[in-house]
């Protein structure tokens, strides 16, 4: 099959965009031919096109139309739905919050799938999703990228922040300040702290404890570590094997974390570290959350919509496809302006006057720090020429 996968970014290494390149690979693997499109490309991009994978930000570039789209954020799927009309399509919501995941209606996106049953709540009991359309995929690791480290010792010495998210300016501090009472090294890894990783899988095997939440979270255990599920919307709990079956439907995401990041807290967590549960947690995850099980699933549904579309040829509308778009336009339109009006509120607030003040005085130092930069580039140049004037006199 050739299979179309939309992502509003493949350029930051973050959860999509990472799905989106584990995802192209494994349907590689298997003779597939994935295609990755956004409007946005960077590393990630580059990382797919490196393993021969097609990559483009521009439908135009396509020779031949997809077999099935595999959508994700509506702004991209919508945009290839319009470009190939006769391409049916799944919709794959990864996040409870960004708007960036609401579902787009229409007709010829023919399944629905949640990463987990708090993305099925917002499919089925917000925007209004068949539940017969719908399906939950749980998040899987790549097995042969995380490979399981040795055992981990009778007390955790080095301990990991894996996330995009925190930093000083969050939640960083407690955890920073809890492993510090416990006398345990602490590493940070992530965009927000100024310290993001390429390689996870090449790093996670040094640590013994590791605070991360989603897709890091099931690959830090996955390879091993103990993991305490913690990230800017709150803190979880140690994952164990008592607590597994509940959290693993959740994404290890915001639903389990539900308690304020305080160093206490942190530290009751902490003190359920057992290397011999967290074993065994990882051998549960290794069993059940590898990629190609995941892939069996996405290859038999993309069967299925393909074949359905093919049933119902002759009774697709073009009015109900313009109807929907135009639905979608509407939507799109009220959801742009609500934003709008966040950035106003942001602008006018305390916080935005005090950057606003910020940037004026900070644009008033750089005006002669620019001039002093031209001043000694343009003397700089003169003696260049100079010499070079002499050199050639000689």
């Amino acid at each position: 099959m050739r299979i179309l996968i939309t992502n509003n970014s493949l350029a930051a290494r973050a959860g999509t965009e990472l799905y989106v390149r584990d995802l192209a690979l494994g349907l590689l693997k298997r003779g597939h031919t994935p295609i990755a499109y956004s409007t946005k490309l960077g590393d990630v991009a580059t990382e797919i096109r490196a393993a021969t994978v097609p990559v483009i930000d521009n439908l135009d570039a396509m020779g031949s139309p997809p077999d099935v789209i595999h959508g994700q954020h509506h702004l991209s799927t919508m945009t290839a739905l319009l470009h190939f009309p006769q391409t049916p399509a799944i919709y794959f919501c990864h996040g409870w919050a960004p708007w960036e995941e609401r579902p787009p209606k229409f007709p010829r996106i023919l399944r629905y799938a949640a990463v987990d049953y708090t993305c099925r709540d917002r499919l089925i009991f917000e925007a209004g999703i068949p539940e017969e359309r719908t399906c939950v995929l749980l998040n899987f690791a790549d097995l042969e990228r995380f490979k399981s480290r040795g055992p981990l010792p009778e007390r955790p010495q080095r301990a990991l922040v894996l996330s995009n998210n925190l930093s000083e300016q969050n939640s960083l501090g407690a955890v920073q300040e809890a492993c510090a009472r416990a006398g345990i090294e602490l590493d940070v890894l992530g965009r927000c702290a100024g310290n993001a990783c390429a390689e996870p899988e090449a790093m996670l095997g040094n640590y013994d404890l590791v605070f991360a939440k989603g897709r890091a979270a099931l690959e830090a255990m996955a390879v091993g570590t103990a993991v305490v599920l913690c990230d800017v919307a709150g803190l979880g709990p140690m994952v164990t094997t008592a607590n597994i079956e509940r959290l693993r439907p959740l994404n290890f995401g915001i639903r389990s974390l539900r308690n304020p990041v305080h160093v206490d807290a942190l530290a009751r967590e902490m003190a359920n570290y057992d290397p011999i549960d967290a074993l065994q947690v990882s051998h549960q995850i290794r069993e059940s959350a590898g990629r190609e099980l995941v892939i069996d699933e996405l290859i038999g549904m993309y069967q299925d919509v393909i074949d359905e579309h093919a049933r119902n040829a002759d009774s697709n509308s073009m009015s109900a496809e313009q109807h929907a778009a135009a639905g979608y336009l509407r939507e799109l339109s009220v959801g742009l302006n609500a934003r709008d009006g966040e950035i106003d509120r942001l602008f006018n607030s305390r916080g935005g006057r005090l950057l606003r003040s910020y940037g004026a005085i900070r644009r008033k130092l750089q005006s002669p720090i620019q001039s002093m930069r031209n001043m000694v580039r343009s003397r700089t140049q003169s003696e260049s020429r100079e010499a070079s004037r002499a050199i050639k006199i000689k």
